[in-house]
């Protein structure tokens, strides 16, 4: 038994295992079109358990993209072990941080049942850093949207209004735990090509000519079945308590609806009771609980 560095020959062991076990972890980064292309590299640093069959037994996989980077962060998309030994989640931690050099922590997501990851993690010396939870709505039937007069809902417009999009999704989201790293405008154009990308899906509220808001719907799936992921949503400082972040979760399920979705899904984060409390007026449902946990580096 021994920890190897994922290589290509083995990718899809690695992504057989992943899959074997998505139901006990965060599976943020284990299913979709980019799952099924993933190979290891500086980007996805990625290692292996394997047993004296050289079966695979652990597996260890961070994501260090240019936004996580840019936040001196790197995300896990896998950290298990079938043997629960934590001297194997200990060896598999060392061997895939050696390539977050310059960054500040690794995190991960567990799924508050997974009792036994949890403890392990802690066990380890990661800290508690915040909790999310995901709502899904069913049944989603069109809203009569009643804009106020002046205001207009117009879908971002591709090669223009990438930088008034991350002028507010950055002023929205300066001080939320996890979201806190500013969007570029280059990380929003690389977005535009994932397969998840809907086209018109990305909407901005504007008062006149000023943009003032903003609401995303992006192709996904859960239990298996197509659903619209609704995220980021964000009004700024200035207009909020109008109503206004209402009618923008509205027309992204108008959007969601007209595009033949019946049902709509999204994160929000625990210290973010504003926003929640909005969502499950609207009529979503708390369907999971994630507890975030870092890794501090230096």
């Amino acid at each position: 038994m021994g920890i190897e560095k994922l290589d290509r020959d083995r990718i899809q062991d690695f992504l057989a295992y992943c899959t074997k076990h998505r139901s006990e972890l965060d599976d943020s980064y284990l299913y979709g079109e980019e799952f099924e292309k993933f190979e290891p590299n500086d980007e996805n640093p990625t290692y292996i358990l394997t047993d004296g069959s050289n079966a695979i037994i652990g597996a260890a996989s961070l994501v260090i993209d240019d936004y996580y980077r840019s936040g001196k962060k790197a995300r896990f998309r896998i950290l298990h072990t079938e043997t629960g030994d934590a001297l194997d989640y200990k060896n598999l931690l060392q061997a895939v941080v050696k390539h977050a050099k310059g960054l500040d922590s690794v995190f991960l997501f567990i799924p508050l049942a997974n009792k036994k990851l949890l403890k392990m993690v802690k066990d380890l010396n990661f800290k508690l850093w915040r909790y999310s939870f995901l709502l899904v709505k069913e049944n989603i039937s069109a809203y009569s949207l009643n804009l106020p007069e002046h205001y207009s809902i117009r879908p971002l417009i591709p090669g223009k209004d990438e930088t008034v999009w991350c002028a507010i999704r950055n002023e929205c989201f300066a001080n939320l735990p996890g979201s806190e790293t500013p969007m570029t405008e280059e990380i929003i154009r690389d977005r535009m090509t994932h397969s998840d990308y809907l086209e018109d899906g990305a909407l901005i509220l504007y008062d006149q000519n000023r943009a003032i808001g903003i609401v995303q719907g992006l192709d996904d799936t859960y239990d298996d079945a197509p659903i619209m992921c609704i995220g980021p949503l964000a009004v700024i400082p200035d207009y909020q308590g109008r109503g206004l972040g209402r009618t923008l979760l509205r027309a992204s399920i108008n959007f969601a609806k007209q595009h033949g979705y019946t049902r709509t899904i999204l994160c929000v984060d625990g210290k973010n009771e504003r926003a929640k409390t909005l969502y499950l007026h609207e009529g979503f449902k708390e369907v999971h609980a994630d507890v975030a946990y870092t890794f501090t580096l230096k």
